[in-house]
């Protein structure tokens, strides 16, 4: 009987094990669309050099206490999984082999180790009180990302096939499947919540479910009935923050014998009063302001907000202030449809493709830099930016700044329209770059969207390479880039025939 090929993606996780200290060094187990996400006892145990030089890891990037090795979209959800068996079947291991002793090659060394260093430094600067407070708060949303992908692309599908008026036996049944989620995803980013935060987890889902449920029109907080989802993903997120602080203070103060009746009832009765009567109406006024203020400043300002939103994203994502936007976001989405800032804010990462892009034409003599920018480019085009901004821009300091300009452009060119009245929105978070197009959605039909949103990439890739080809480099820094610090040896001669 012939043996049974192993999954690759099995032994990618097999491989990456040893190589982050072993089960033993693992204290947590996760992923978003792009990277596993691990929590490590030991940072020091950790192999940096041999995870990245992995051909299944596309870089490797530092938030706090999480060790994130980007893998890609796909490849990281089915790594992850087998990681986790891996870890659970190995509950206590022996500890993994120190940094060092296993030799690995090393593309563009130098800009490794500086791209190294400036990941540090900026995880250090993070680990501030509320920029933690961001990454908890971002730890909710990340979850349901695969979900409003899932839905994203089957409400595009049916708005399709609405549209063609093909298949009408099917269309109501997609559009359930789509809309389903949406409607009750209060309930799952209480879950969430409560489960990031300290709670029980299915306490935080019955406190945000008292935001969908449809009964509170009976119901009237400052002298407005009460509408079903009031307060939308806010609502949900405040409900189960509380229900939390609650929880814990009954589980001080309650006697043992009482607290499986008690804490969980004052929980929710507690909380529930506060959400209907107070909080549910609160977070609706902070939702609609969100929503209104995204399409007014699109609206009114479209191509100034349009560059400075993608001219600042990423630096936004290097101070780690980026994940404030993910409740943002969500809650356009739950409003709307779609959020109108995420095809502004992935131009940034059009225009680090083309400032990798111009590095690589700028670059002729140096093998190593251009080895890695040819590896990273198609992560790239598809939304993983990582590897291009540590391996490449960042350490080369002048070509971050110059994307910045690329990102700038190509958010210009899709806040103009906007403002010409073509909206382009995201029905889900995560993707960004070619990966975006199946779930951009807008006022002006799928066509239009879906030109608008190509032309800001393109405008974003040519201007990222023009401002980078031209100012990304000084003369003293061409000159010394262009050597090649590690060139190919001479072929031997062959031997004197006689």
């Amino acid at each position: 009987m012939a043996p049974t090929t192993p999954d690759p993606n099995q032994r990618t996780a097999g491989e990456l094990l040893p190589l982050v200290g072993g089960a033993g060094n693992i204290t947590a187990v996760a992923h978003c669309m792009t990277r596993l996400r691990l929590g490590v006892r030991d940072r020091a145990r950790v192999q940096d050099d041999a995870v990245r030089a992995h051909p299944a890891v596309l870089g490797v990037v530092e938030d706090g206490d999480t060790y994130q090795i980007v893998l890609g979209p796909g490849r990281a959800a089915r790594v992850t999984r087998w990681f986790g068996q891996l870890v659970e079947a190995s509950p206590v291991a022996a500890p993994g082999p120190g940094p060092g002793t296993v030799p690995v090659p090393v593309t563009a060394d130098a800009l490794a180790e500086r791209g190294a260093a400036l990941r540090a430094d900026r995880a250090q600067r993070n680990a501030t009180p509320f920029k933690r407070l961001l990454r908890r708060i971002a730890a909710v949303f990340v979850p349901l990302i695969p979900a409003l992908i899932g839905c994203g692309l089957i409400a595009g599908l049916n708005g399709l096939l609405v549209n063609s008026g093909r298949l009408p036996g099917i269309t109501p049944a997609l559009g359930a499947m789509a809309s389903a989620f949406l409607a009750l995803l209060a309930v799952f980013v209480g879950v969430n919540t409560a489960k990031e935060f300290g709670g029980t987890p299915v306490i935080g889902g019955a406190v945000a479910a008292v935001v969908v449920f449809p009964g509170v029109t009976e119901i009237s907080a400052f002298g407005q009935r009460l509408s079903p989802g009031q307060g939308g993903v806010l609502g949900a997120l405040g409900a189960a923050l509380l229900a939390t602080a609650i929880e814990r203070w009954c589980r001080r103060w309650v006697p043992e014998s009482v607290d499986v009746l008690l804490t969980p009832t004052l929980t929710i009765l507690l909380t529930g009063l506060v959400t209907l009567y107070g909080l549910m109406f609160v977070a609706g006024e902070v939702s609609s302001a969100i929503g209104t203020g995204a399409d007014l400043l699109l609206a009114s300002t479209g191509a100034f907000a349009g560059l400075v939103l993608g001219g600042l994203f990423l630096p936004l994502v290097m101070l780690g202030l980026h994940q404030a936007l993910i409740p943002l976001h969500t809650t356009l989405i739950e409003q709307q449809g779609y959020t109108v800032l995420l095809p502004v804010l992935a131009m940034a990462g059009a225009g680090q493709v083309g400032a990798a892009i111009a590095v690589f034409f700028r670059l002729r003599g140096n093998r190593t830099i251009r080895a890695t920018i040819r590896s990273a480019l198609p992560a790239g085009f598809v939304g993983v930016g990582e590897p291009l901004i540590y391996g490449v821009s960042l350490p080369l300091g002048r070509p971050f700044v110059t994307a910045c300009v690329g990102g700038a452009a190509g958010g210009a060119f899709v806040g103009l329209f906007s403002m010409l009245g073509t909206k382009v929105g995201s029905t889900a978070i995560g993707p960004s770059g070619w990966a975006l197009f199946p779930l951009v959605q807008g006022n002006r039909g799928f066509g239009a969207t879906v030109a608008v949103y190509g032309g800001g990439l393109v405008v974003g890739y040519l201007a990222g390479f023009l401002a980078t080809y031209f100012f990304g480099f000084n003369s003293q820094s061409l000159r010394e880039l262009n050597t090649d610090p590690d060139p190919e040896p001479d072929p031997a001669p062959e031997p004197a025939r006689a």
